[in-house]
């Protein structure tokens, strides 16, 4: 039933296009972004889960 109903909409074909250009684009950004990232922002980041809750820390690395 549903295949006749999409069937019956003129332009229909577009949207799987749109929709996999959107996802496409989407995940190629999200690596452009974590390939680019600052290295140090990422040490700093993945430092804080063993840090004491106590200490407060900058992007820098910084301890106030």
């Amino acid at each position: 039933m549903y295949k006749n109903v999409l069937q019956a909409i003129d332009g229909i074909e577009i949207y799987p296009l749109i929709s996999f250009t959107i996802f496409f684009v989407f995940f190629l950004g999200l690596i452009v972004y974590v390939v680019l990232m600052d290295k140090k922002y990422v040490q700093v980041m993945s430092g804080i889960a063993c840090e004491d809750e106590t200490e407060e820390t900058t992007i820098d690395g910084l301890r106030q």
